[in-house]
Protein backbone atom coordinates (compact mmCIF):
# COMPACT_ATOMS: atom_id res chain seq x y z
CA UNK A 1 0.00 0.00 0.00
CA UNK A 2 1.21 3.22 -0.70
CA UNK A 3 1.41 6.14 2.10
CA UNK A 4 -0.74 9.24 0.44
CA UNK A 5 1.44 12.64 1.71
CA UNK A 6 0.25 14.76 3.82
CA UNK A 7 -1.23 18.80 2.77
CA UNK A 8 -1.38 20.63 5.61
CA UNK A 9 -3.43 24.01 5.62
CA UNK A 10 -2.80 26.61 8.14
CA UNK A 11 -6.01 29.51 8.23
CA UNK A 12 -5.20 32.99 8.99
CA UNK A 13 -6.46 35.58 11.29
CA UNK A 14 -10.14 35.31 12.40
CA UNK A 15 -10.36 32.27 10.26
CA UNK A 16 -10.57 28.43 11.00
CA UNK A 17 -10.22 24.90 9.57
CA UNK A 18 -13.71 24.67 8.00
CA UNK A 19 -13.17 27.35 5.21
CA UNK A 20 -10.59 24.44 3.74
CA UNK A 21 -13.91 22.54 2.91
CA UNK A 22 -13.81 22.75 -0.51
CA UNK A 23 -9.96 22.41 -0.63
CA UNK A 24 -10.11 19.09 1.84
CA UNK A 25 -12.96 17.30 -0.77
CA UNK A 26 -10.96 18.50 -3.92
CA UNK A 27 -7.31 17.47 -2.54
CA UNK A 28 -8.44 14.54 -0.28
CA UNK A 29 -7.83 12.18 -3.56
CA UNK A 30 -4.10 12.66 -3.47
CA UNK A 31 -3.32 13.59 -0.29
CA UNK A 32 -3.96 13.66 3.75
CA UNK A 33 -5.60 16.73 4.25
CA UNK A 34 -4.69 18.42 7.50
CA UNK A 35 -6.69 21.61 8.35
CA UNK A 36 -5.06 23.06 11.29
CA UNK A 37 -6.97 25.22 13.79
CA UNK A 38 -4.67 27.91 15.79
CA UNK A 39 -5.55 28.94 19.10
CA UNK A 40 -8.22 31.45 19.84
CA UNK A 41 -9.82 30.59 16.14
CA UNK A 42 -12.40 28.16 14.88
CA UNK A 43 -12.62 24.80 16.67
CA UNK A 44 -9.89 25.82 19.51
CA UNK A 45 -11.43 29.61 20.25
CA UNK A 46 -11.83 28.74 23.59
CA UNK A 47 -7.86 28.45 24.12
CA UNK A 48 -5.77 31.48 24.87
CA UNK A 49 -4.48 33.05 22.01
CA UNK A 50 -0.30 33.90 22.05
CA UNK A 51 0.97 37.14 20.66
CA UNK A 52 3.84 36.02 18.83
CA UNK A 53 3.51 34.31 15.34
CA UNK A 54 6.81 32.32 16.22
CA UNK A 55 4.37 30.43 19.03
CA UNK A 56 1.93 29.96 16.90
CA UNK A 57 4.45 28.20 14.26
CA UNK A 58 5.70 26.32 17.16
CA UNK A 59 2.41 25.09 17.86
CA UNK A 60 1.44 23.74 14.78
CA UNK A 61 4.64 21.98 14.54
CA UNK A 62 3.81 20.29 18.16
CA UNK A 63 0.31 19.65 16.43
CA UNK A 64 1.83 17.95 13.48
CA UNK A 65 4.10 16.15 15.74
CA UNK A 66 1.75 14.62 18.22
CA UNK A 67 -0.67 13.37 14.97
CA UNK A 68 2.75 11.70 13.99
CA UNK A 69 3.26 14.03 10.64
CA UNK A 70 6.86 14.33 10.47
CA UNK A 71 6.71 15.67 6.74
CA UNK A 72 4.03 17.69 4.77
CA UNK A 73 3.51 19.87 2.15
CA UNK A 74 2.42 23.31 3.83
CA UNK A 75 0.18 26.05 2.92
CA UNK A 76 -0.58 29.09 4.83
CA UNK A 77 -2.80 31.89 4.27
CA UNK A 78 -2.47 35.34 5.42
CA UNK A 79 -1.40 35.24 9.04
CA UNK A 80 -1.19 31.53 8.43
CA UNK A 81 1.64 32.68 5.95
CA UNK A 82 3.34 34.31 8.00
CA UNK A 83 3.28 31.60 10.42
CA UNK A 84 4.33 28.33 8.13
CA UNK A 85 7.48 31.10 6.79
CA UNK A 86 8.45 30.74 10.55
CA UNK A 87 7.57 26.78 10.30
CA UNK A 88 9.95 26.89 7.59
CA UNK A 89 12.51 28.69 9.61
CA UNK A 90 12.25 26.60 12.76
CA UNK A 91 11.73 23.12 10.96
CA UNK A 92 12.79 22.96 6.98
CA UNK A 93 13.57 19.51 6.98
CA UNK A 94 10.22 18.69 7.07
CA UNK A 95 8.53 20.76 4.43
CA UNK A 96 8.34 19.53 1.02
CA UNK A 97 6.54 21.92 -0.94
CA UNK A 98 5.37 25.36 0.41
CA UNK A 99 2.72 27.71 -0.63
CA UNK A 100 2.08 31.03 0.46
CA UNK A 101 -1.22 32.35 -0.27
CA UNK A 102 -2.65 35.57 0.22
CA UNK A 103 0.37 37.00 2.61
CA UNK A 104 3.53 38.70 2.99
CA UNK A 105 6.97 39.53 4.64
CA UNK A 106 6.08 42.36 6.62
CA UNK A 107 3.19 41.98 9.32
CA UNK A 108 2.66 45.65 9.59
CA UNK A 109 0.56 45.04 6.03
CA UNK A 110 1.86 48.30 4.68
CA UNK A 111 -1.50 49.34 2.68
CA UNK A 112 -3.87 47.29 4.57
CA UNK A 113 -7.52 48.43 4.55
CA UNK A 114 -6.79 50.17 7.58
CA UNK A 115 -3.76 50.17 9.93
CA UNK A 116 -3.32 47.28 12.75
CA UNK A 117 -3.74 50.13 15.45
CA UNK A 118 -7.23 51.45 13.66
CA UNK A 119 -8.86 47.68 13.81
CA UNK A 120 -7.05 47.59 17.31
CA UNK A 121 -9.36 50.57 18.61
CA UNK A 122 -12.50 49.27 16.62
CA UNK A 123 -12.39 46.03 18.19
CA UNK A 124 -12.06 47.47 21.47
CA UNK A 125 -14.66 49.98 20.62
CA UNK A 126 -17.27 47.83 18.76
CA UNK A 127 -16.66 44.27 20.31
CA UNK A 128 -15.08 41.16 19.04
CA UNK A 129 -18.48 39.75 16.64
CA UNK A 130 -18.47 42.76 15.10
CA UNK A 131 -15.30 43.58 14.14
CA UNK A 132 -15.08 39.85 12.78
CA UNK A 133 -17.88 40.76 10.64
CA UNK A 134 -16.64 43.71 9.26
CA UNK A 135 -13.04 42.69 8.63
CA UNK A 136 -14.40 39.40 6.66
CA UNK A 137 -16.77 41.54 4.48
CA UNK A 138 -13.10 42.72 2.94
CA UNK A 139 -12.18 39.71 2.38
CA UNK A 140 -14.18 39.52 -0.98
CA UNK A 141 -14.51 41.68 -3.66
CA UNK A 142 -18.31 41.99 -3.16
CA UNK A 143 -18.38 42.63 0.49
CA UNK A 144 -21.00 40.78 2.46
CA UNK A 145 -22.83 39.93 -0.54
CA UNK A 146 -20.48 37.26 -1.49
CA UNK A 147 -21.86 33.84 -2.05
CA UNK A 148 -19.33 32.59 0.81
CA UNK A 149 -18.68 35.85 3.00
CA UNK A 150 -21.28 33.97 5.53
CA UNK A 151 -18.48 30.80 6.11
CA UNK A 152 -16.25 33.43 6.81
CA UNK A 153 -18.32 35.56 8.92
CA UNK A 154 -19.14 32.23 10.99
CA UNK A 155 -15.53 31.70 11.84
CA UNK A 156 -14.65 35.28 12.45
CA UNK A 157 -17.57 35.47 15.16
CA UNK A 158 -16.17 32.71 17.33
CA UNK A 159 -12.99 34.68 18.12
CA UNK A 160 -12.77 36.20 21.17
CA UNK A 161 -11.73 40.21 21.69
CA UNK A 162 -8.22 38.34 23.38
CA UNK A 163 -7.86 36.38 20.19
CA UNK A 164 -9.07 39.60 18.04
CA UNK A 165 -5.64 41.61 19.82
CA UNK A 166 -3.20 38.92 20.43
CA UNK A 167 -3.74 38.08 16.56
CA UNK A 168 -3.51 42.02 15.70
CA UNK A 169 0.07 42.28 18.08
CA UNK A 170 1.62 39.03 16.59
CA UNK A 171 1.29 40.33 13.39
CA UNK A 172 2.16 43.31 14.14
CA UNK A 173 5.38 43.16 15.26
CA UNK A 174 6.23 40.28 12.91
CA UNK A 175 8.67 40.31 9.91
CA UNK A 176 10.28 37.63 8.14
CA UNK A 177 12.44 39.40 5.79
CA UNK A 178 16.15 38.49 6.45
CA UNK A 179 14.49 34.39 6.39
CA UNK A 180 13.34 34.55 2.90
CA UNK A 181 16.41 33.79 1.05
CA UNK A 182 16.94 30.50 3.24
CA UNK A 183 13.98 28.96 2.25
CA UNK A 184 14.94 26.35 0.31
CA UNK A 185 11.96 24.31 -0.94
CA UNK A 186 9.69 24.55 -3.71
CA UNK A 187 7.42 27.55 -2.81
CA UNK A 188 4.19 28.78 -5.28
CA UNK A 189 3.35 32.31 -3.90
CA UNK A 190 -0.24 33.01 -4.74
CA UNK A 191 -2.43 36.39 -4.50
CA UNK A 192 -5.69 37.79 -5.83
CA UNK A 193 -4.89 40.87 -7.57
CA UNK A 194 -7.66 42.54 -5.64
CA UNK A 195 -6.62 42.02 -1.96
CA UNK A 196 -6.61 44.66 0.34
CA UNK A 197 -4.65 43.31 3.51
CA UNK A 198 -1.84 42.54 1.37
CA UNK A 199 -1.04 44.76 -1.78
CA UNK A 200 1.30 43.74 -4.23
CA UNK A 201 4.41 45.02 -2.82
CA UNK A 202 3.92 41.86 -0.42
CA UNK A 203 3.71 38.87 -2.37
CA UNK A 204 6.38 40.50 -4.82
CA UNK A 205 8.80 39.85 -2.18
CA UNK A 206 8.07 36.52 -1.17
CA UNK A 207 8.60 35.70 -5.18
CA UNK A 208 11.51 38.06 -5.98
CA UNK A 209 13.55 36.92 -2.87
CA UNK A 210 12.57 32.89 -2.06
CA UNK A 211 14.98 31.74 -4.71
CA UNK A 212 12.89 29.82 -7.49
CA UNK A 213 9.48 30.85 -5.98
CA UNK A 214 6.85 30.68 -8.58
CA UNK A 215 4.00 32.85 -8.82
CA UNK A 216 0.09 32.88 -9.79
CA UNK A 217 -2.26 35.92 -9.30
CA UNK A 218 -5.61 35.08 -9.29
CA UNK A 219 -8.00 37.93 -11.20
CA UNK A 220 -11.18 39.26 -9.88
CA UNK A 221 -10.26 38.11 -6.06
CA UNK A 222 -9.89 39.90 -3.13
CA UNK A 223 -8.37 37.40 0.08
CA UNK A 224 -10.45 34.64 -0.21
CA UNK A 225 -9.24 33.37 -3.42
CA UNK A 226 -10.02 29.57 -2.29
CA UNK A 227 -14.02 30.99 -1.64
CA UNK A 228 -13.98 33.41 -4.54
CA UNK A 229 -12.69 31.36 -7.57
CA UNK A 230 -12.19 27.54 -6.04
CA UNK A 231 -11.81 25.90 -9.33
CA UNK A 232 -9.10 27.92 -10.14
CA UNK A 233 -7.61 28.04 -6.82
CA UNK A 234 -7.39 24.57 -6.99
CA UNK A 235 -6.24 24.17 -10.34
CA UNK A 236 -3.36 26.05 -9.36
CA UNK A 237 -2.76 24.55 -6.30
CA UNK A 238 -2.90 20.99 -7.92
CA UNK A 239 -0.82 21.77 -10.63
CA UNK A 240 2.22 23.12 -8.03
CA UNK A 241 1.64 20.30 -6.03
CA UNK A 242 1.44 17.31 -8.02
CA UNK A 243 4.37 18.35 -10.56
CA UNK A 244 7.54 16.58 -10.80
Amino acid sequence: MVMMKNLVLVHGFLGGSAQWAAQTAAFSRYFEVVAVDLPGFGLKSGLEAPERIGDYADFVLDELAGLGIMHFHLLGHSMGGMIVQEMAARAPERIERLVLYGTGPIGMMPGRFEPIEESRRRASEDGASATGRRIAATWFVKGEMAEHYPVCEELAVKASLQAILAGLTAMESWSGLSALPKIAVPTLVLWGDSDRAYLWDQPEQLWRQIPGAQLAVIPGCSHAVHLEKPHLFNAVLEDFLLSR
